[in-house]
C-alpha cells in the first residue's frame, strides 16, 4: 500500500524503482497523509457499525509464542509467518498472522470473562510471508468482528447481516457474497475415501477453485466415479435456490450432507427475508482458506477488485484446540482492498485541510500561540506560525502561507491597520480561484474581530449541522 499521490491506490507494497526497492521491505506499507485520512475514516466508519451493534474493542498483541499459537494455526499458514527468537526466554516469536486465533486462545484462557455470548471487535495488522510475485502484500491491515458462544443460525445471520450494513456504510453498494457451507465438501471428500493427505490437497484445491489440481488428486487415488463425480461438480454449484436443489441430489439422503445443506438453506432464507438476496450467491464450493472452519462461511467481492474484500465464518471448534470448545462465528475485512472498492472524493474536494492558520510576526509569537489554542479548545483544527515581511507584505506572505497549507481562513496579528487587541480574519482562502466579471481574481476580505468575537464565531462555526453527503 505504497502511495504516492492523491490519486493512487494501493500497490500491495509494490514499489517502483531498485532505490525504493532497497529501502522499503517488499509488501510492507507506506501510506501517505491524504491516502492516511481515508484509510482512517474507512476504519472508524467500520468500527462504528461495529460497535452500534453491541462489539467491545480488543487489542491484541503483535507477537505471540509459537508453541502457544501454533495449535490455532495449520501447517500452511505457519509456514507463511515471520519468526524470531526471543531474547529473554529464547523461545520462538512470531509476529502476529491471524487475528482470530489470538482471540480463540484469549476466550480459551478465560481473559474475557466467563459471560456468554461475547461480541468482540478489533483493527490490526496481520503479518504473512507472500512471494514476491503474488501480488498480495505481507501486512495486512483488517477490522473484524468475532460473535462467540452462540451456535445457531440467528447467529450466522447476524454476523452477515453486520457485514453487509459495514459495507453499507462506507458508501459500498455492489457486491456479491459467496455463501456455503463447509460441512457440505468436506463430507463429500471424507466419505470418499481418500487419504488424509489426499484430502487436504483436496481441500487446498477447492479452495483455490483449482479443478485441474483436484482432477489430479482424484486419479492419483484412485477415488470410484460416482463419489468422484459428486466432489468435481460440488465446486462448480454457484447460483440461487437450484444450488440447494442440486446439492441435496448429491447429498443422496445422507444425513450428514444434509444437515449442512439445511443449516445453508435457513441462513439463505434469512437474508433472502431481510433484502439481501440481490447480494448473495450460493457456492457449494465455498471453502475458505483457514482449516478452522467448520460451517457456514462466506466471502464479500466487489467489481474491479481482483480479491475477496473479505470474510469469515463459523468456527465451533478453533477455541477448543486451546482448552475450550465453544461455538464461534466472525469476519474480518481488509482494508487495503476496501480503499480500492471505494470512491474517494479528490485532495481538497471535502473542504480545507485546516480550519485556521494564526499566524503573525516573530515578535507577537506569544499572542499567536494563546489565540492558535484557544481555538483548539473549540474544537478545531489549527496551524500556528511565524511570517516574516514587512506592514505592506505581511498579509501577502500570511495569505500565501495558509493558502499553500489548505487552510480555510486566516487569523493574523498585527496586520496594518488593526488594534493590538484585535486581529483580522481573512475567510474562505479557497476562493481565490474565483474571479469577478471583470475577470480579475477575487481576493479574500478581512474582517477586524475581537478574540472573543473570533472565538464565538468559530463555536458557532463547528456547530453548523453539516450537509449531508
Amino acid at each position: 500500500m505504497v502511495l504516492s499521490s492523491p490519486k493512487s491506490r494501493p500497490s500491495s507494497g509494490h514499489v517502483s524503482s531498485s532505490r525504493e526497492r532497497s529501502l522499503v521491505p517488499i509488501g510492507m506499507a507506506t501510506i501517505l497523509p491524504h491516502a492516511a485520512k481515508q484509510v482512517r475514516r474507512l476504519e472508524a466508519q467500520l468500527f462504528a457499525q461495529v460497535s452500534s451493534w453491541g462489539y467491545d474493542e480488543i487489542m491484541l498483541p503483535t507477537f505471540e509464542y509459537l508453541d502457544v499459537l501454533a495449535p490455532g494455526l495449520e501447517a500452511e499458514l505457519l509456514e507463511t509467518c515471520y519468526q524470531f527468537i526471543d531474547r529473554t526466554t529464547g523461545r520462538t516469536l512470531l509476529l502476529r498472522p491471524d487475528a482470530t486465533a489470538q482471540i480463540a486462545r484469549t476466550i480459551a484462557m478465560g481473559l474475557t470473562g466467563m459471560t456468554l455470548p461475547q461480541r468482540l471487535m478489533y483493527r490490526t495488522s496481520v503479518f504473512r510471508y507472500e512471494p514476491e510475485h503474488a501480488g498480495r502484500g505481507r501486512e495486512i491491515f483488517q477490522v473484524g468482528a468475532e460473535l462467540i458462544g452462540l451456535d445457531d443460525v440467528a447467529a450466522d445471520y447476524e454476523v452477515i447481516s453486520l457485514l453487509i450494513e459495514c459495507l453499507h456504510s462506507i458508501g459500498l453498494r455492489s457486491f456479491t457474497i459467496a455463501l456455503g457451507h463447509v460441512g457440505f465438501i468436506k463430507v463429500l471428500l471424507m466419505r470418499s475415501g481418500l487419504s488424509a493427505l489426499g484430502q487436504k490437497r483436496a481441500e487446498q484445491s477447492v479452495a483455490r477453485k483449482d479443478l485441474p489440481r483436484l482432477e489430479e488428486v482424484l486419479v492419483s487415488e484412485r477415488i470410484a466415479k460416482s463419489a468422484a463425480r459428486a466432489i468435481r461438480e460440488a465446486p462448480e454449484l454457484i447460483g440461487q435456490e437450484e444450488v440447494l436443489a442440486r446439492g441435496r441430489v448429491l447429498a443422496a439422503g445422507d444425513p450428514k450432507l444434509m444437515a449442512p445443506l439445511e443449516r445453508l438453506a435457513q441462513l439463505y432464507q434469512l437474508l433472502c427475508a431481510a433484502g439481501h438476496r440481490e447480494s448473495l450467491l450460493l457456492d457449494l464450493g465455498e471453502f475458505r482458506g483457514f482449516d478452522y472452519y467448520d460451517g457456514a462461511v462466506f466471502d464479500v467481492f466487489a467489481h474491479g477488485v481482483g480479491a475477496e474484500l473479505g470474510g469469515g465464518g463459523r468456527y465451533d471448534h478453533l477455541i477448543g484446540r486451546f482448552g475450550r470448545d465453544l461455538p464461534s462465528t466472525g469476519f474480518a475485512l481488509d482494508l487495503d482492498r476496501l480503499f480500492h472498492a471505494v470512491e474517494f472524493p479528490e485532495a481538497g474536494a471535502g473542504g480545507a485541510r485546516i480550519d485556521y492558520l494564526v499566524a503573525g510576526p516573530r515578535r507577537s509569537m506569544r499572542r499567536v500561540i494563546e489565540i492558535a489554542t484557544r481555538l483548539r479548545r473549540s474544537h478545531r483544527r489549527v496551524v500556528q506560525q511565524a511570517v516574516i515581511g514587512n506592514e505592506q507584505g505581511l498579509c501577502l506572505q500570511a495569505l500565501e502561507a495558509g493558502r499553500a497549507q489548505g487552510a480555510g481562513a486566516l487569523v493574523l496579528v498585527g496586520a496594518p491597520g488593526v488594534d493590538q487587541n484585535d486581529v483580522a480574519l481573512f475567510d474562505n482562502l479557497g476562493s481565490r480561484g474565483m474571479r469577478h466579471s471583470t475577470g480579475h481574481t477575487r481576493r479574500p476580505v478581512m474582517k477586524k474581530l475581537t478574540l472573543p468575537a473570533l472565538l464565538a464565531l468559530a463555536g458557532r462555526s463547528h456547530r453548523r449541522p453539516k450537509e449531508s453527503p
